[in-house]
């Protein structure tokens, strides 16, 4: 990068490590350079010198994509061979997650540097110009401010350690090199959606995470319905772009810009709650619905299982999925002068929070379960930021970060031994269904332990790390019930006082039902007896240390990740709101605007009665799990018998993937069908077109040649005829 492309020169940073910002996207996309050559070059099949030889040496790679991985997700029946590993796996293993750990030391040498200086002002670094039309004159920048190093951690610090566990998940599978190539390059897009200074520039990020996913989800594509869940993400996602392009283009329209800073500053000049901020807001909402998966446009999320185990964790954990929560609080201005577009946040997102909810508490696939679980919790963090308390929606996506990372790569390790252990034994059952194990506290014992670490955090328990920044949300939620600018608003002739009770009664629910079906998880997969079955038992073991290592680093941090912004009540354990300090030059100002200009303040009375039903819920919950449930009556998923009435509506997600087919998919397939092929391809343009305009041709080439027989007595009458017919013409005009 030239120096003297970066304006900003001035800023205290300019002199730090920090001026390297731009390496930080760069590092992955080398990885993806150098990976995606290896995949292409262990995928190039030479033919032989001699056409005439046998050419019909069988290569090791199973031309499947999957067959062979030990941690194979899809369901599928392989011939249990054991093909050696690629031969470029030394390599990949090396680069893949290799430039993972520059990133992130280089994240944390900017991250240091930040602390040393006065952010007053972000650090722009602008890397070249990109769009010079007219008005719209953006360059490619880089934004470096609290928000986005606190992403940038998450995701070069998260993502390196499901790197690192993917060398072991991933080991024997044929398209390793590929893997990588495809994890690194979902990283470099993540890091320029959140480091993109202008909502361009972060599009060009978030349609990439977005082309990730496909690749990733459909990973081992060679089977239909893994295929179908990367292209039904895919296109959900395109419903929600379209909100977000619309968004742009007002905020274009109305504000004259389009780079971030620039429309924070414009944005508090619209009219406070006006139509146009509304607008914007809304539409930019629309974007994040399909992005973090909440309702309506939550049914890709879930499908998202089918990928490898990491994949689901970098996706629900670090990247992906927190972007439109990202979104939200980079846009913090613009919402902050739209209270029902706010409202309409938090509502959303407290519903879609009990919805996924419900659907937990009878989904039997260990990756199902933590799927709507994350749903859930994005709904949470959507409470959050629709508040206006995007300290506290941040802080529960990087807490969320930590657990659910963990649960995921700890979902996975119990995936590769029960895999193992079916493949030894020739067994096809399902390695997923937790009605297939049982009692893996014995064989797996510090992934049982870590994992009841995360789900102690999921489920609120103090002091836990998703004990502080849920409390933090649900509090942030009743204070803001009176005096500020949501409750004098409506949302559809509603109160906003009223939506806001609803919304914390619906945070509240759903918090109970996650202690629920998290202890449910954790009791049917360690607790009770074994069921994998008797000779799949002596091949049950811990995961290898390159997946379990990140598992305990993945613990500490759920453990102890709620320091990060230890609540007033409760500074006697740690530091006072550190995460809240560090973000206020960003979001402190549009907080303050939804509270109308003062801090929201409980009294200390209030704040502990809150805290007390959060634990109490929380500990209700587990409870009530642990009584009900009763790990020694499941059988095994084959023995298993049918659900029936709410247990069956709830284990097929109320049915919403097929009222959406029977709304959309077949309707749309039905007019595509008959319309557009039949009527206007086959009937319109085929038929009348193309066949017409040649029967058109055929019917002048048969009168021609009806004409031209080569017979002179018929040319004669022709001829007779023709004069007769001039004379005619002339003799009665």
């Amino acid at each position: 990068m030239n120096p003297a492309l970066t304006p900003e020169g001035a800023h205290p940073l300019a002199a730090t490590v920090a001026r390297l910002v731009w390496m930080l996207p760069l590092l992955p996309l080398l990885g993806f350079l150098i990976n995606g050559t290896l995949a292409m070059l262990g995928a190039a099949k030479v033919g032989p010198a001699d056409p005439s030889a046998d050419g019909h040496g069988h290569g090791h790679d199973d031309a499947h994509g999957h067959g062979a991985a030990h941690g194979h997700d899809a369901h599928g029946h392989d011939d249990h061979g054991h093909p050696p590993r690629h031969k470029f796996a030394g390599i990949v293993s090396l680069v893949g997650p290799g430039v993972l750990v520059a990133a992130f030391a280089l994240a944390l040498g900017c991250f240091f540097a930040m602390r040393s200086v006065e952010m007053e002002h972000p650090y722009l670094v602008t890397l070249f110009q990109w769009m010079p039309v007219g008005d719209l004159a953006l360059d490619a920048t880089f934004l470096l401010d609290p928000l986005s190093m606190v992403m940038v951690l998450v995701i070069t610090g998260v993502g390196m350690l499901i790197h690192i566990f993917s060398v072991g998940y991933m080991q024997d599978d044929p398209g390793y090199p590929r893997y990588f190539a495809y994890l690194n390059l979902f990283v470099f897009f993540m890091l320029v959606l959140v480091l993109g200074g202008s909502y361009p520039l972060l599009f060009v990020g978030w349609e990439g995470v977005g082309l990730c996913s496909y690749l990733l989800i459909g990973f081992w594509f060679s089977e239909k319905a893994n295929a179908d869940a990367g292209k039904k993400a895919f296109i959900v996602n395109r419903i929600g772009d379209f909100g977000f392009l619309v968004a742009m283009f007002l905020m274009f329209a109305n504000l004259g810009s389009l780079d971030i800073a620039t429309v924070a500053e414009k944005a508090v000049e619209l009219p406070m709650g006006g139509a146009i901020a509304t607008a914007i807001a809304l539409f930019l909402f629309l974007g994040c619905t399909g992005k973090s998966a909440q309702i309506p446009l939550y049914v890709w999320l879930p499908d998202a299982m089918a990928g490898p185990t990491p994949v689901s964790a970098l996706i629900h954990a670090a990247t992906m999925v927190t972007a439109g929560v990202y979104l939200v609080a980079r846009s913090a201005a613009v919402f902050s002068m739209a209270p029902v577009a706010q409202l309409t946040v938090a509502l959303v997102g407290a519903l879609t929070a009990f919805f996924a909810a419900t659907i937990g508490l009878k989904q039997w696939d260990i990756k199902k379960v933590l799927a709507y679980s994350t749903v859930s919790q994005l709904g949470y963090m959507f409470v959050g930021v629709g508040v206006g308390a995007y300290v506290a929606g941040v802080f529960h996506l990087v807490t969320h970060a930590f657990f659910k990372a963990l649960l995921f790569l700890g979902s996975g390790s119990v995936i590769y031994v029960m895999h193992a252990a079916y493949h030894a034994t020739h067994n096809h059952d399902d390695a997923q269904d937790m009605r297939n194990m049982g009692g893996l506290k014995s064989y797996m014992p510090v992934t049982f332990y870590l994992m009841w670490t995360a789900t102690l955090a999921i489920a609120g328990i103090p002091l836990f790390s998703g004990f502080f920044s849920k409390d933090e949300i649900l509090g942030s939620v009743f204070a803001r019930i009176h005096h500020s600018t949501l409750a004098e608003a409506t949302l559809l002739g509603i109160p906003g006082s009223t939506v806001l009770m609803i919304v914390y009664g619906l945070g509240l629910a759903s918090a109970l039902m996650t202690a629920i079906y998290m202890t449910r998880m954790m009791l049917y997969t360690f607790h009770g007896p074994n069921r994998t079955g008797e000779a799949e038992r002596p091949h049950l073991k811990e995961a290898p240390w390159v997946m379990t290592g990140p598992l305990v680093v993945l613990g500490l941090l759920a453990a102890f990740g709620g320091w990060l912004n230890v609540p007033a009540l409760l500074g006697a354990i740690g530091p006072v709101g550190g995460l809240e300090h560090w973000l206020e030059p960003v979001v402190g100002e549009a907080g303050l605007r939804t509270t109308l200009g003062a801090a929201p303040h409980l009294t200390h009375e209030t704040e502990i009665v809150l805290v007390g039903i959060a634990i109490a819920i929380a500990v209700a919950g587990i409870a009530f799990a642990v009584m009900r449930l009763k790990p020694a009556a499941l059988v095994p998923k084959k023995d298993s018998p049918a659900s029936e009435g709410i247990d069956r509506v709830l284990e097929n997600k109320y049915f919403v993937d097929e009222g959406y087919d029977a709304a959309f998919v077949q309707p749309t397939i039905g007019v595509s069908r008959i319309v557009l092929w039949k009527g206007i391809d086959a009937g319109i343009i085929d038929g009348l077109f193309v066949n017409g305009s040649a029967l058109l041709a055929r019917a002048f080439g048969w009168m021609g040649s009806q004409l031209q027989t080569g017979q002179v007595g018929t040319y004669a009458w022709v001829l007779l005829i023709g004069v007769i017919t001039l004379l005619g013409a002339f003799t009665f005009r």
